[in-house]
């Protein structure tokens, strides 16, 4: 595991709500490291000044694999944080909250 994925992995697991379980942690560090090293493929093939196309389906796949990674945090954070705070009476903020985020990935 990489000094960022771990760093990665403590910050969620630090910020988790505390009555929901992350069970994912694994999961998405290992996703992450898989993603870490496409980008530094990506590197390696500008060095070695391959074929541009190549290097853009890459690029894609790199953008992809960060959006089903978004995507799976989000998904986790609405069924668990955003349910908790509906229930607690909170709901509104984190809905709101929730809306920031995805107006960001929204494209």
């Amino acid at each position: 595991m990489t000094s960022s994925t771990k760093r990665v992995a403590k910050t969620v697991a630090k910020h988790a709500h505390p009555l929901v379980a992350r069970g994912d942690a694994g999961a998405l560090s290992k996703r992450l490291n898989r993603i870490e090293g496409q980008v530094r493929g990506i590197g390696r093939m500008i060095a070695e000044d391959r074929y541009c196309i190549d290097i853009l389906t890459q690029v894609s796949a790199v953008q992809s694999a960060l959006d089903a990674l978004a995507l799976q945090l989000l998904e986790h954070h609405l069924h668990g944080c955003v349910a908790h705070a509906v229930k607690s009476g909170d709901g509104d903020r984190a809905i709101d909250e929730a809306l920031v985020v995805i107006r960001k990935f929204a494209r």
